[in-house]
């Protein structure tokens, strides 16, 4: 097996159950909310990519983002917050501003 692809699968697994254990989801649900977060999160390293999230409110919303170093502005400064695991920072190219959701929260990618 390749390091990436157990790299990948690690991700995946722990991801997943951190949702089982922080959000009550099942196994299943976990698992593909957890590979929807990863094929999300490589689609938007290459291009702007169009997907779905439930916001804190309940509503759902449409969001443009991308994190790609080409399609975004250059980033000055240092970040000394502590980094959260249970969300996901994107460059949104509709407001041309960072944005983040949470990753149990990603309905579905366009």
């Amino acid at each position: 097996m390749s390091t990436n692809f157990k790299n990948q699968m690690k991700e995946v697994m722990s991801l997943a159950w951190s949702f089982v254990k922080r959000n009550g989801f099942s196994m299943s649900e976990a698992l593909k909310v957890a590979w929807a977060n990863l094929k999300l999160k490589a689609q938007m390293k290459s291009k702007i990519v169009k997907f779905y999230f439930q916001k804190v409110d309940g509503s759902a919303r449409e969001a443009y983002g991308t994190l790609c170093e080409k399609l975004m502005p250059a980033v000055t400064g240092t970040d000394k917050r502590a980094k959260n695991d249970t969300v996901q920072t994107y460059f949104d190219t509709e407001r041309q501003e960072f944005r983040c959701y949470k990753k149990a929260n990603l309905l579905k990618i366009a």
